[in-house]
């Protein structure tokens, strides 16, 4: 009795088009979500990576168009951060790394000041450290008397939705000028 009860319910329910078109929502809302979700957090990644190439470029090339550069400048450059990473926040998940590197009396590429800021993250530089011989991309060369400014980028990213199943990662970008008035090579106070 309670089969065929069933079974005449079962028949109502499947003959009623309302009921299907719950059935088949039912099955392509979590698909829909997903891509969804997925699209908006492809959007962010692509527009997180996009500001940091362009906090970058921007810190770089600021630092290199000045004819002298102290350390007050670089705190009002590394100022910059935060509206330059908008609607990003940078505070604890970031840092800006400025780095001076030149060369002299044929001892190769060194990093002659270094100073990080714009974000509270603490990272060693990929460049090396004041004093010491700096790493330099394949093929880039500074020759005696030269001088680059390097801007490093570090962020740290985390998905929004489903942090467990994409896992975070720090991020990198990199951007490198030849100073246009003189040489950089010293850090005023």
């Amino acid at each position: 009795m309670i089969a065929a009860d069933f079974i005449r319910r079962w028949r109502g329910f499947m003959a009623d088009h309302r009921a299907m078109v719950l059935v088949e929502m039912a099955m392509t809302m979590p698909i829909v979500i997903v891509i969804a979700l997925g699209g908006f957090e492809v959007a962010r990644y692509t527009l997180l990576q996009q500001k940091l190439d362009r906090l970058s470029v921007t810190v770089a090339d600021l630092v290199s168009q000045s004819t002298s550069i102290s350390t007050t400048q670089l705190t009002q450059i590394f100022a910059a951060t935060g509206p330059i990473m908008t609607p990003f926040g940078f505070g604890g998940d970031g840092v800006v790394i400025v780095s001076s590197v030149s060369a002299s009396n044929g001892s190769g590429a060194r990093v002659a000041w270094q100073r990080n800021g714009g974000g509270m993250m603490v990272q060693t530089s990929a460049i090396g450290v004041t004093s010491q011989l700096a790493t330099l991309p394949t093929g880039f060369v500074v020759r005696d008397g030269e001088n680059v400014i390097v801007a490093e980028t570090y962020y740290n990213y985390v998905p929004m939705f489903v942090p467990d199943l994409v896992p975070p990662r720090q991020l990198y970008h990199r951007a490198m000028f030849r100073p246009r008035f003189g040489s950089l090579a010293a850090l005023g106070n």
